[in-house]
């Protein structure tokens, strides 16, 4: 067996091109996404617009808690693919390879969603329903939906292609066209809104059955928060003025941003006309302040402000899912071509071609898949933040800190919150369980990842333990 040293494997580079802001507008622009205008219609049915308000309040809270274990674990390991490295320092890499798999997975599912959803807010700007191609459970695949898929998914590659610093330029500039433009209509709901319209504040059902619908999107809020983890993936790519202990502060600010955001939209589209009325429209949001105010104007900002923030998500995602694939390859654990850079622009094309190509995939499943990537990716996600918080506990071990006892249950609570939205999806007859179609996914999934780690047997095995880490964690032994 030949075990390759670091003199004939230096350990690939990205390059060094993010600042504060830059940061700030990868989380919170993943965060915010385009699941409000597209995916309103699940949120209120089961919830309500103050029972989902509600939700998303604690969600934000126990995503402040994770994110709280993200920031300490981010300041001792500031590397690219964050929690394979949190993994890999604190239970080696098998466990690495899992936290990867589930990261990648769900970040990609996301794209996928983007991917879909991208047709469906522009087709109610300009009418693009043509070329239908086929049906997916009664839903019609049209080929110009599919076109757009493949267009701006080349789009957002090639922009991570030439390079982190061009990628972060475009979204931090569309972060705060999003910021403002939603500031403007979600004050126009309010001002011309009723707290009558709330009613039933709570969905069709009241007590018991209420806290279940409660619960049931609770459970989703990893995949509506998903997003202030970019901050870890790209942890390497800060600029040298910016120290990693402050990447930590950005984080917890871009999720109780978030939370704000997300209250303020559903409580704004519940107030501006009675939500029952809406939720069986394709986009309720938009549909809300049309109805309001007799004019599309206000739907036509709401869409706008949808397209910015499904393209500052999928390029945040899309980024992510990259640097997980290309820390699991610079680490020898998958096929080392994923950790390979472009010599020229210092980025990894292995990995964003591989990630064009199941992001585009995804979009050939249609509207109809649209929950299945929100289910499958909120499990996969809920299962890896379930290993930062147990890594975190273990990689405090080796340090002599002292802290003080709130921060000590941090991972406790974090690990605690995670096994509950992972319960509440496996245990039978709960509202929240996973369908079939979900199961079946996730099965697909897990042979995936089987595959990709029978693929990389011969890598790793060739692969010394000593490079590994130096690789992964850029420490020597």
């Amino acid at each position: 067996m030949m075990n390759q040293d670091l003199h004939s494997n230096p350990r690939p580079q990205l390059t060094k091109a993010i600042g504060r802001l830059g940061f700030f507008s990868l989380a919170f622009g993943s965060m915010i996404g385009v699941g409000w205008v597209t995916g309103l219609e699940g949120l209120f049915t089961k919830a309500g617009p103050v029972g989902t308000s509600i939700a998303f309040i604690f969600g934000g809270l126990l995503m402040i808690v994770i994110g709280r274990c993200y920031a300490e674990a981010m300041t001792m390991l500031p590397v690219t693919g964050g929690e394979v490295a949190y993994a890999y320092k604190a239970f080696g890499t098998e466990k690495a390879f899992i936290v990867g798999w589930c990261l990648a997975i769900g970040y990609l599912a996301v794209s996928a969603f983007e991917a879909v959803s991208i047709g469906i807010v522009i087709s109610y700007l300009v009418d693009i329903n043509k070329w239908p191609w086929y049906e997916i459970n009664g839903s019609t695949v049209y080929g110009s939906h599919v076109l757009l898929a493949f267009l701006f998914t080349s789009f957002i590659a090639l922009i991570n292609y030439l390079g982190v610093g061009l990628a972060t330029q475009i979204q931090t500039g569309l972060t705060m066209l999003l910021i403002v433009f939603a500031s403007a209509f979600i004050t126009a709901g309010f001002w011309t809104g009723n707290l009558a319209n709330l009613e039933p504040v709570f969905g069709h059902a009241e007590g018991r059955v209420a806290l279940g619908g409660i619960l049931a999107v609770f459970v989703t809020v990893p995949f509506w928060f998903v997003g202030f983890d970019t901050i870890p993936q790209a942890a390497e790519e800060r600029r040298d003025d910016f120290p990693a202990h402050r990447l930590g502060r950005v984080l917890v600010w871009a999720i109780a941003g978030s939370t704000v955001f997300y209250v303020l939209i559903f409580l704004s589209v519940g107030t501006t006309t009675p939500w029952q009325t809406i939720i069986d429209q394709d986009l309720p949001t938009a549909a809300a302040f049309e109805s309001a105010f007799g004019s599309s104007f206000w739907a036509r900002v709401v869409l706008v402000v949808g397209l910015i923030g499904l393209l500052t998500s999928w390029n945040g995602f899309f980024l992510s899912g990259c640097r997980v694939l290309f820390a699991l390859g610079r680490g020898h654990i998958i096929h080392p071509a994923f950790g390979r850079t472009n010599p020229k622009f210092g980025t990894p094309a292995a990995a964003i071609l591989f990630s064009a190509v199941i992001t585009f995939a995804g979009s050939l499943l249609g509207k109809q898949a649209i929950l299945i990537f929100v289910n499958v990716g909120s499990f996969c996600i809920a299962l890896a933040f379930l290993f930062v918080a147990i890594s975190l506990k273990r990689l405090r071990v080796d340090s002599s800190s002292k802290r003080p006892w709130l921060n000590r249950v941090l991972p406790y609570v974090a690990a605690l919150g995670s096994i509950f939205i992972l319960a509440a999806m496996v245990v039978p007859n709960s509202p929240a369980m996973l369908t079939t179609w979900d199961w079946i996914v996730l099965a697909g999934v897990a042979v995936g990842g089987i595959i990709f780690w029978m693929n990389g047997l011969q890598t790793r095995q060739n692969f010394s333990e000593s490079s590994r880490r130096k690789m992964i964690l850029n420490e020597d032994d």
